[in-house]
């Protein structure tokens, strides 16, 4: 299977760290996000990857190139004027996806201690775009799912905003689950983006599509999470790493 790391974003949240470098350079225990992530993918049997950059590209050019690659396969897909977000960075790299039946996307800014080749040896129920790995933790934001685990709107429950395909959804009958960055994606969803702009939400194209196509939450048993990418969290992930090890002790 191969992987796309969404790479490209901005890091404003790390900021100063981010005035300086990509945020997927920023280390973690002496480790950069990107390092670990590719390691832990690696080590659970993956050795092709799309990465998308932007800010700092050329850095995590000259880092992949000091590292060998890591004795993978690393295509870059290089957004060059500004970043496409997560629905537009699928998008243009889909001359390096689109053969692939389904391919993993994982954000770089993610430790968690998620079984990846658990997760990935999942198939796609016939004619489904995705499966989303979500889980019960609080947040602002969530996912809304039927009984039977298939995506049916979004809810941001500070402010009441819904988004939806499915006319006076209900929050109160779905089940909220938070979404993990992680998710599988089967290439049927390339012909449907044929027509999203340049730059377009993939949370945003699921939800155009979930009344015609199905797409899934998955929840895994003990899974820990840990978005690294705002400084709170970064520290906490500092002080649980061991930087002598590319895996995590979550």
């Amino acid at each position: 299977m191969k992987a796309m790391i969404f790479a490209a974003g901005l890091g404003t949240r790390l900021r100063p760290l981010t005035d300086t470098m990509p945020k997927a350079l920023v280390p973690v225990g002496g480790v950069p996000m990107l390092d670990r992530v590719i390691l832990k993918l690696k080590d659970a049997g993956i050795k092709d990857f799309v990465i998308n950059t932007h800010h700092f590209s050329d850095q995590i050019v000259n880092h992949l190139e000091e590292k060998d690659n890591f004795g993978c396969r690393i295509d870059l897909s290089i957004e060059q004027d500004h970043p496409f977000e997560t629905g537009g960075g699928i998008k243009a790299a889909r001359r390096f996806l689109e053969n692939e039946d389904t391919f993993l996307v994982h954000n770089v800014d993610i430790l968690s201690n998620l079984d990846i080749s658990s997760f990935c040896s999942h198939n796609l129920p016939d004619g489904s775009l995705a499966l989303l790995l979500v889980s019960s933790r609080e947040s602002s934001r969530y996912l809304l799912f039927d009984e039977e685990m298939k995506l049916k709107g979004w809810m941001n429950s500070k402010t009441g905003e819904i988004k939806s395909p499915f006319r006076n959804l209900d929050p109160n009958t779905c089940t909220w689950k938070a979404f993990s960055g992680i998710h599988l994606i089967s290439n049927k969803v390339f012909p449907l983006m044929e027509n999203e702009p340049e730059v377009f939400s993939i949370i945003d194209f699921y939800l155009k599509n979930a009344a015609q196509y199905s797409i899934y939450g998955i929840e895994v048993q003990k899974l820990k999470l840990i978005d690294i990418g705002k400084p709170e969290t970064l520290s906490v992930a500092e002080g649980i790493v061991d930087c002598h090890e590319k895996t995590v002790t979550l």
